[in-house]
């Protein structure tokens, strides 16, 4: 199912089509015609329905007139495409591959903000805790095994916690620390760790209590895990698909929700409490 923020995107970019093959004064069917389209694929690209290749968006422009506009209509299709991956279409040759299509933005990025409530973000994990978790992909997708290489390829996000001009917030929820990945040594590592990269100068790790009751927790509708890159690009990992907004109104959403989970966490040396709590339990497990 897509999500409605897709389905919006792609509406405009439809709306501008259309706008652009009335302007030349002739109807959908006579554009298709001039193409060698059915008809009913100018309908499609128009209302959203399906998202012109580039040769479809240069032949449009053409038969319209407006040749100059090509590139900019292409670059939008590109980035309604963008939106919505699904990891079938990332993953088609391996894990590695998926890891590297998303480096770019991390290092071009300087101020990161994220929240899990399912795993340790990528940047905090251990080697070993990582290599659990793309393990997991790979046998619940039924995947080429190519974990090694990938895991190599995540780590580089994790170097990026060693530069100082970064800037990282980070809220877990605390039933995370108790997520059984890789078994009691790995979590042992793990926890370790949470707690030396708590103490970086550029790091602001919160977890939220599990038994954190406030007006704000109750007001709070279930929220996915997300990453926030310079207030410009939001990144979220679906089960199904890989998600990529950058609109200033939905970035505006996902920065609320940030900052309400943060009301809820605690920092510094109460986080440190609560992985210690956490680790003394797999310790006990």
């Amino acid at each position: 199912m897509r999500n409605s923020s897709v389905e919006r995107a792609r509406e405009n970019l439809g709306s501008q089509f259309r706008a652009l093959r009335r302007s030349r004064g002739i109807s959908a069917r006579e554009l298709a015609g001039l193409a060698g389209w059915h008809e009913s694929k100018c309908s499609k690209i128009e209302n959203g329905k399906m998202v012109p290749s580039e040769t479809d968006i240069r032949t449009w422009a053409r038969l319209c007139g407006a040749a100059e506009q090509a590139e900019d209509l292409v670059a939008a299709a590109a980035g309604v495409k963008g939106m919505y991956i699904q990891w079938r279409e990332m993953e088609v040759t391996g894990l590695r591959s998926a890891q590297s299509k998303v480096l770019p933005i991390w290092e071009n990025a300087t101020d990161f903000k994220a929240y899990s409530h399912s795993l340790i973000p990528g940047p905090l994990q251990t080697r070993e805790y990582t290599h659990a978790v793309l393990s997991s992909i790979r046998n619940r997708r039924s995947l080429v095994d190519d974990v090694d290489a990938a895991v190599e390829t995540r780590v580089r996000k994790q170097e990026l916690l060693d530069d100082r001009r970064r800037n990282f917030r980070i809220l877990i929820e605390e039933c995370v620390l108790r997520r059984r990945i890789g078994g009691p040594d790995t979590l042992v590592r793990q926890m370790a760790r949470l707690v030396d990269v708590s103490a970086l100068p550029n790091v602001e790790l919160g977890i939220i209590p599990e038994d954190r009751n406030s007006p704000v927790r109750d007001r709070m509708w279930p929220v996915e895990d997300f990453w926030i890159f310079d207030r410009m690009t939001v990144n979220v990992e679906l089960v199904a698909a890989f998600m990529t907004f950058t609109t200033a109104q939905e970035i505006r959403l996902y920065e609320q929700a940030f900052d309400e989970l943060a009301e809820l966490a605690v920092f510094g040396r109460a986080a440190r409490s609560l992985i210690a709590t956490a680790l003394k339990d797999v310790n006990d497990g």
